[in-house]
């Protein structure tokens, strides 16, 4: 009978899973794609536009991030561990890496995202894709920004405009009294007495 010998794991297996795992960890988000039928070249190109940005570009064996995605309980991305992977860890803007990625697929179809993990959600490739839909985080942030700032914009016009009406009709009320043919305020005292 032949004996079945369990071997460590290489020191060298370990330490890329271990990299893999902090990469996982560190990320806000991770999209994961095939690769298949790219040139080195249109890789290239594809990293520096990934990095550019804010997301770090790395193919690593399908086993060992594996083992990563389910030592950080990323269990959901298992099933897009398979043929040529490559996976982008996002440490910036996900909806500007998603663009890059769907805006390069465009002109590169051997390019295809399967998905990836927004923190701690499972994302499909079509909600994946949607996230290249999304406006950037600072015109999302300047949006927001616009629609509190109308509504206090608006409240100090109208807390401007009280003391001008204010102004304006004791104006009217003065001139009116005054065309009325006198003081009224004399007359009524003198009536008083």
């Amino acid at each position: 009978m032949p004996s079945m010998r369990t071997s460590a794991p290489r020191p060298e297996k370990v330490a890329q899973v271990d990299e893999v795992k902090e990469r996982l960890a560190a990320s806000s988000a991770v999209l994961v794609t095939e690769y298949r039928g790219l040139t080195v070249a249109a890789m290239a190109e594809l990293r520096r536009s990934l990095r550019a940005a804010g997301s770090d570009y790395k193919v690593y064996k399908n086993t060992l991030m594996r083992f990563a995605a389910q030592a950080e309980g990323m269990e959901a991305m298992l099933p897009l561990l398979s043929g040529p992977t490559a996976v982008a860890f996002v440490s910036g803007d996900v909806s500007e890496v998603a663009k890059v990625i769907r805006d390069f697929g465009r002109t590169n179809p051997a390019l295809v995202l399967k998905g990836g993990m927004l923190g701690e959600a499972f994302v499909a490739s079509t909600e994946a894709l949607a996230l290249a839909d999304l406006p950037s985080k600072e015109v999302l942030l300047a949006r927001i920004a616009g629609a509190m700032l109308a509504p206090m914009q608006q409240m100090a016009g109208l807390l401007q405009a009280l003391p001008q009406n204010f102004a304006y009709g004791l104006q009217a009320l003065v001139e009116k009294r005054s065309s009325d043919g006198g003081e009224p305020a004399a007359e009524a005292g003198s009536q008083g007495e």
